[in-house]
């Protein structure tokens, strides 16, 4: 409607002085309702194609969108296993801070798996206090075996030497019977010395590892059973939380309820239509008025445009894809931060918001080598986006009757 009043009074409005002024032609008269298409129908035309273009032109270089929101994203509060709820730390609507308990799951087996894997700690310590007296035990019968096998060597030695000096003194079975006693001495030496060993890797190797085993297993006990207790991952405020005792949640079927963290609007997303792709650039300026704050404007600025557009996505799947159900074109997904820090403090996240992009060419128009033609579209394009900061204005001014009022709310 601006564009047409704008156009109007540079077509129709000169047009109708003339046909006034210069011919004489009267408002009611020879002008009138069935042959005002007559009279004006150069200013008409001019005017419909003008406001065409001009409307083209400042949706084009100038785009507009009523798709800006303050996203924000929401945690969804899972145990890490099922279970029973057997205790509620919190109310729906509360704040929480990190860390801060929310529920708790019955951990009666859990706690059971930790008392036990305690147990079998318990267990192989006391094994190896035995297995240390097993040792003790163990170097006694090896020193014993040595004493004995050291005592025949001497006996046979002994034997030998008489043997040596009056042979037939002494009969040969006796030689024979001692040195029989001396074998039998040295494989209970290695019997002993077999046996310490076995001890010793018992001690040193076989019980470390089994206690090591053990440790591991209590910690994952006491894992399982910290994760039955169920705490806030970040401060935020608890939405549709209403669990009590005795309700069973599941972390693939039944969430516990929805966590949304605190995070001031920083920021808006912004979806424009394709057709103004190769217009919108990082580092253009914008404004914004939101339906949450009344009657005010905020500049903006582009500070990343994504590459790529939703509508055209494909996820890997055991079907053919039509393209044809592609064929809704989707939007350029931009963000837009305010120009100033703190400008968006009062935006309830999740806002919506009205937003508008600004083509500027004033780098473009400070090149010496600009023709005239040129400079002159570069400026008209400039110039025009002052008629879109109206309608923006216009909007703005509009928002809450049109809401309060003609909305029926």
């Amino acid at each position: 409607m601006l564009e047409l009043f704008l156009c109007s009074m540079l077509t129709i409005l000169p047009d109708f002085l003339y046909r006034r002024f210069v011919q004489g032609k009267r408002l009611g008269r020879e002008i009138n309702l069935f042959t005002v298409w007559v009279e004006l129908r150069w200013g008409i035309t001019l005017c419909l194609l003008l406001t065409l273009s001009l409307i083209t032109t400042v949706f084009y270089f100038h785009p507009s969108t009523k798709a800006a929101s303050s996203v924000f994203r929401t945690v969804t509060i899972l145990p890490e296993t099922s279970g029973r709820v057997s205790e509620t730390f919190v109310e729906i609507n509360q704040r929480v801070e990190e860390g801060q308990p929310l529920f708790r799951l019955d951990g009666t087996q859990q706690t059971a798996a930790v008392e036990t894997a305690r147990r079998k700690i318990a267990e192989i310590e006391a094994a190896m206090v035995v297995a240390k007296s097993q040792l003790a035990e163990a170097e006694g019968r090896v020193v014993q075996a040595r004493g004995a096998l050291q005592q025949a060597r001497d006996e046979l030695a002994r034997r030998d030497e008489v043997l040596t000096r009056s042979p037939g003194s002494i009969a040969e079975a006796e030689v024979e019977r001692v040195q029989v006693q001396v074998d039998s001495q040295q494989g209970a030496l290695d019997a002993a010395l077999a046996s310490r060993e076995a001890i010793v890797s018992r001690l040193e190797l076989e019980l470390p590892a089994q206690k090591a085993s053990a440790v591991a297993e209590l910690e994952e006990a006491e894992v399982a059973l910290a994760k039955t207790l169920v705490v806030a991952g970040t401060h935020g405020m608890l939405q549709q939380f209403a669990l009590r005792p005795g309700d069973v949640v599941n972390p693939m079927l039944r969430p516990a309820g929805i966590l949304v963290p605190d995070r001031p609007a920083t920021y808006l997303l912004a979806g424009f239509g394709q057709i103004e792709a190769q217009v919108i650039k990082v580092g253009m300026i914008g404004e914004v008025t939101c339906v949450a704050m009344p009657w005010r404007i905020v500049p903006t600025v582009v500070t990343e445009v994504q590459p790529v557009i939703a509508s055209g996505q494909i996820r890997p799947t055991d079907t053919l894809v039509d393209l044809q159900q592609m064929g809704r074109p989707g939007s350029i997904t931009v963000i837009m931060e305010p120009l100033y820090a703190g400008q968006l403090d009062d935006l309830p996240q999740g806002g919506n918001c009205i937003a508008n992009l600004y083509t500027s060419n004033h780098e473009a128009l400070q090149d010496p080598d600009i023709g005239f033609w040129r400079s002159f579209g570069f400026h008209a394009i400039d110039t025009i986006g002052l008629v879109h900061a109206i309608i923006l204005r216009i909007q703005t001014l509009l928002l809450p009757i049109q809401t309060l009022v003609l909305g029926g709310h």
